[in-house]
C-alpha cells in the first residue's frame, strides 16, 4: 500500500477503536459519577475531554509512526526535537477539538432540549471516532496548512460558547475584556481559549520559521547566478537578524494573547492592559515590516497586511470620533491577526511545497547526469 493508502486504513481503525473508548467511557462517567458531575455543562466538558484525549493519542499514533528520527542514529537532539514536535502539534488538537465538540454539544442540547441526556454515550462515541479518524489521517499527511487551518476554528469556538453561556448580557457594550472579567464557567472558557490561542501561535510560529530557514539553506545551496538560479539571482542579506526579529514578534504576539487570557482585568488591570494594549501594536509592527522580514513571501500578501493596519486604523478612528464601540474594533482587530496569520502559515507552506518539488527536480537532474556519465562512448564518439 502507498502513503496515502497506508493513512486512510489506519484512520479507520482509528475510527473504530476512539468510538468503542468513547461510548464505554461516557457510559462507565454517567452511570458512577457522583450528583454534582452529572449536571449538563459537566457533562459537555467531560464529553469534550473525552473526545479530545482520543483526537491527541490518535494524532501522536499517526505523526510518530511516519517519523524515521526516532532513533539514536544522529544522537539525542533529534528524537527530543521530533518528541517537542509532537507534544506541540497535540496541543493544538487538543484545544481545537475540545473547544469545538463543546460548542457542538451545546448547539445539539439546544435543538433537542432534555432528549439529548439519553444520546450522550453515542454522540461521544460518534465526535470520538470521527475526530480519531481526522487526526490519524492529518497526522499522516501533516502539512502547514492543515496546521494552520485550525487556528480559527477553536478560537471561534471557545469564543461563541463563552458568549452564550454568560449570565452578562451587557458585556458587548464595553469590551471583551468584561466577558473573562469573572469567575464564571463563561468566563473561563473565554480566558481558556486566549491562553490556548497564544500557545498555537507560537507553536505555527517556530513551524513557519523553521521552514522559512530550511528554505533559505537550500537555496544557498543551489545558488548558481544563473538565468536558471532558484534561488532568483539573490540571498537575502541579514537573514539570521530577520528571524530573530521575525520570531520574537510572532512569540510576543502569542505571549500577548496568554497575557490577555491569564490576567483578569480586576485583579490584574495592570498586566491584562500591557497585553491587551501591546498586541495591537507588535501586529502593526508585523503588517509594517513583512517585506523586509519575510521578502520571499508574495508581495500581494504584503499589501494586504499594510491595508490590514489601516483598516484597523480607520476603526480606531472611528471609534474615537464616537461612531464605534471598543468592542467592535476588538473584534476587527482579533479576527483580521487571525486572519493574517492564517494567511501567512498558508504562504509558508506553499514555500515548503516549492521546496519539495525543487528538491525532487535537483534530485532527478543530479541522477540523470550520474548516469550520463556512466554511459560509454558510442562507436561515432569514439572514432571522433
Amino acid at each position: 500500500m502507498g502513503r496515502h493508502q497506508r493513512a486512510e486504513t489506519g484512520g479507520l481503525i482509528s475510527f473504530i477503536l476512539c468510538a468503542f473508548v468513547g461510548a464505554v467511557g461516557m457510559n462507565l462517567y454517567l452511570e458512577y459519577a457522583p450528583a454534582i458531575w452529572q449536571v449538563t455543562q459537566r457533562r459537555f466538558t467531560v464529553c469534550s475531554g473525552i473526545v479530545a484525549a482520543c483526537a491527541v493519542v490518535s494524532f501522536c499514533a499517526g505523526y510518530m509512526s511516519q517519523s524515521r528520527s526516532m532513533t539514536l542514529k544522529s544522537g539525542w537532539l533529534v528524537p527530543l526535537r521530533r518528541t517537542f514536535e509532537t507534544l506541540a502539534l497535540s496541543v493544538v488538537y487538543a484545544a481545537t477539538t475540545f473547544l469545538s465538540t463543546f460548542a457542538l454539544l451545546g448547539a445539539i442540547n439546544e435543538m433537542m432540549g432534555t432528549l439529548f441526556v439519553g444520546y450522550m454515550s453515542s454522540v461521544c462515541a460518534a465526535f470520538a471516532g470521527v475526530v480519531g479518524y481526522m487526526t490519524f489521517v492529518q497526522a499522516e499527511m501533516m502539512s502547514a496548512k492543515t496546521l494552520a487551518s485550525l487556528l480559527p476554528f477553536f478560537v471561534v469556538s471557545g469564543v461563541c460558547v463563552a458568549g452564550l453561556t454568560t449570565d452578562d448580557p451587557y458585556w458587548y457594550h464595553n469590551n471583551f475584556s468584561q466577558l473573562g472579567d469573572r469567575t464564571t464557567f463563561a468566563a473561563t472558557m473565554f480566558n481558556s481559549t486566549l491562553m490556548l490561542a497564544g500557545v498555537c501561535v507560537i507553536i505555527v510560529s517556530y513551524f513557519a520559521v523553521s521552514e522559512l530557514v530550511t528554505t533559505e539553506r537550500l537555496m544557498r545551496l543551489w545558488h548558481d547566478r544563473t538565468r536558471d538560479d532558484p534561488n532568483r539571482g539573490y540571498d537575502i542579506p541579514h537573514f539570521t537578524m530577520r528571524m530573530a526579529v521575525l520570531s520574537a514578534l510572532l512569540t510576543v504576539a502569542g505571549l500577548a494573547f496568554i497575557g490577555i487570557g491569564a490576567f483578569r482585568y480586576t485583579p490584574h488591570n495592570l498586566m491584562h492592559n500591557i497585553c491587551a494594549k501591546g498586541l495591537p501594536f507588535v501586529m502593526l509592527v508585523l503588517f509594517l515590516m513583512l517585506p523586509w522580514l519575510a521578502p520571499r513571501v508574495s508581495r500581494v500578501v504584503m499589501a494586504g497586511s499594510d491595508l490590514a493596519a489601516l483598516l484597523c486604523a480607520a476603526f480606531w478612528g472611528n471609534m474615537m470620533l464616537g461612531h464605534n464601540t471598543l468592542t467592535n474594533v476588538e473584534a476587527l482587530a482579533g479576527m483580521l491577526f487571525l486572519g493574517w496569520f492564517i494567511v501567512f502559515s498558508r504562504q509558508i507552506a506553499a514555500i515548503e511545497a516549492d521546496r519539495v518539488s525543487m528538491e525532487l527536480v535537483h534530485a532527478q537532474t543530479a541522477e540523470q547526469r550520474e548516469q550520463r556519465e556512466r554511459m560509454p562512448e558510442s562507436r561515432i564518439a569514439s572514432d571522433r
